[in-house]
């Protein structure tokens, strides 16, 4: 047999607070009718008609009981309905939590990515798609076709076999034209190649112009300006904008499914903004070197930063590296760290964890 421990205070006329082991409750009204609030069991009122020991007792917990098959149903959805919202919530929680960690693995991977090696050399020999004053391959086909049309007995019965050789007509006019162009993107290949294997710093700024190769980094709010000093040398102007890009806040999924967000620690901040800097500069010197004949890549990074001297926002220099391309090309860029990167290369970087880059003298192109 179990014991049980309950004790009841009168608090005002009427009115009693009833304490357990487990629970505690507050009761209101006399012998006839009496409501009382659990904090286990809810709220509970009892009719008794006096003196006969009857009385009658009703859970406000319980609610309605419903016995019709629909109203269970509804019952039933209703608790579905409100699972799928949870599930739901949980869902945007999740993809929002996954947003914030692709945003950071983007960061530091920017440096993973490169443009198709362009080989100018090769590209001087490739042959003409057909010789000046012959047809084209696209015409040839076209021509053929129409000399091998023969209507069916349908065609002719609703004179429709005249349409249709003037439509394959058409096809080989078409032809002849997407042949010409065909043959203008060749030749205009080749007179490109031959000016980049010239060294023609012109023909290199328009090559880069044309490519485009760093537009993924624009879309950061990245901003880039070209200089070649000669034929094996470029300098690019890296205008990095971090405020658009490295984030200042963390976010986690928390037991309960909700998204937890946080303010990102200085040294986190910091090191993360290095990481994309250095990432982005690896990634530049890349592409550049992909696409053009240079055997080196001077880049300098810029950002905004207040001089304490004055209180007044300046674009300084933060990052400014010369990278080779046989130093470059000798690098596992899925496996290292990119700021630890930049020992390979002559640079100048001061970055304290705690406070971020510092600004540097750029270098001077030897």
């Amino acid at each position: 047999m179990g014991f049980r421990f309950r004790k009841s205070f009168k608090i005002a006329p009427g009115v009693r607070l009833n304490m357990g082991t487990k629970s505690m409750g507050v009761s209101f009204g006399g012998r006839g009718l009496r409501y009382s609030i659990n904090s286990r069991t809810g709220g509970r009122a009892t009719i008794g008609i006096p003196g006969t020991g009857m009385s009658y007792s009703v859970s406000s917990r319980s609610g309605r009981s419903y016995r019709s098959q629909a109203y269970q149903r509804r019952s039933e959805l209703m608790r579905q309905q409100k699972h799928y919202e949870k599930l739901e919530a949980f869902k945007r929680a999740q993809y929002e939590v996954e947003l914030f960690e692709n945003q950071v693995d983007m960061i530091k991977s920017i440096h993973k990515e490169c443009d198709q090696t362009i080989d100018w050399e090769d590209l001087k020999q490739t042959a003409p798609p057909f010789q000046p004053g012959d047809k084209g391959p696209k015409e040839w086909a076209a021509q053929r076709e129409l000399d091998r049309f023969k209507p069916t007995m349908f065609q002719r019965w609703f004179k429709l076999d005249e349409k249709k050789r003037v439509k394959l007509h058409e096809k080989v006019i078409q032809a002849a034209l997407e042949d010409q162009e065909d043959y203008a993107s060749w030749n205009n290949m080749i007179t490109t190649a031959m000016q980049i294997t010239a060294g023609n710093p012109d023909e290199f700024l328009k090559v880069i112009e044309e490519m485009s190769p760093l537009d993924d980094l624009s879309d950061f709010g990245s901003g880039f300006e070209f200089f070649i000093e000669n034929a094996s040398t470029l300098e690019v102007d890296f205008d990095v904008r971090s405020e658009n890009v490295i984030p200042k806040e963390t976010k986690s999924l928390t037991k309960t499914g909700k998204v937890s967000v946080k303010p990102m620690t200085k040294t986190a901040y910091f090191d993360l903004y290095q990481d994309y800097v250095c990432s982005c500069v690896l990634r530049i010197a890349r592409d550049m070197f992909a696409i053009l004949p240079f055997e080196q890549v001077y880049i300098h990074a810029m950002d905004h930063q207040i001089n304490s001297s004055t209180g007044h926002m300046e674009h300084v220099t933060i990052l400014s590296v010369k990278i080779d391309r046989p130093t470059l090309n000798k690098l596992h860029f899925d496996a290292i760290d990119c700021s630890d990167s930049m020992q390979n290369f002559t640079h100048n970087m001061k970055f304290v964890k705690t406070t971020g880059f510092k600004p540097v003298e750029r270098l001077v192109i030897e």
